[in-house]
């Protein structure tokens, strides 16, 4: 396998996806837990939103390293290792990248054990995470457009 061109439709449909999914749940009652909790509603739409966005943030780390560098990776915590490799994400970047797949990984595997007040506390207090993540992204694609393929 040798390096290709990332896709900026690709790309650019994950971020959005992301950023649309972060939207949601900063539309849930996120200022309180009992008013987030008095309606089941609130915390199903909240995982699956979260979890929704994780996927893409990992959807959109596995692109980049496969099309732009030529490296598969068969678990969501080694994408976070490439793309420090190759310097899309620095040495903290990367570590949160790798505690986001961790958690992924716990809500479609371990999801009972997901209390309501966890994912609260996640929704209310750390999404910015993600959101620091994927500007991190756009700024380095913006710093690489010739590892870009811009066409429809």
């Amino acid at each position: 396998m040798s390096p290709e061109k990332i896709s900026q439709r690709i790309v650019s449909y994950r971020i959005d996806w992301i950023e649309r999914m972060i939207r949601e749940v900063r539309l849930l009652p996120l200022d309180d837990y009992k008013e987030f909790q008095a309606d089941r509603r609130n915390v199903w739409s909240a995982e699956s939103c979260l979890r929704r966005a994780l996927e893409g943030l990992m959807d959109m780390g596995r692109h980049i390293l496969a099309k732009g560098f030529a490296r598969a990776v068969s678990e969501y915590k080694e994408i976070a290792y490439g793309l420090r490799e190759f310097g899309v994400l620095d040495h903290d970047e990367a570590e949160t990248f790798r505690i986001l797949a961790g958690y992924r990984n716990r809500m479609v595997h371990f999801y009972h054990e997901i209390s309501w007040e966890e994912l609260y506390s996640i929704c209310s207090g750390q999404l910015g995470d993600i959101e620091s993540l994927i500007d991190s992204i756009k700024k380095w694609l913006k710093a690489h457009p010739n590892m870009l393929d811009d066409s429809v």
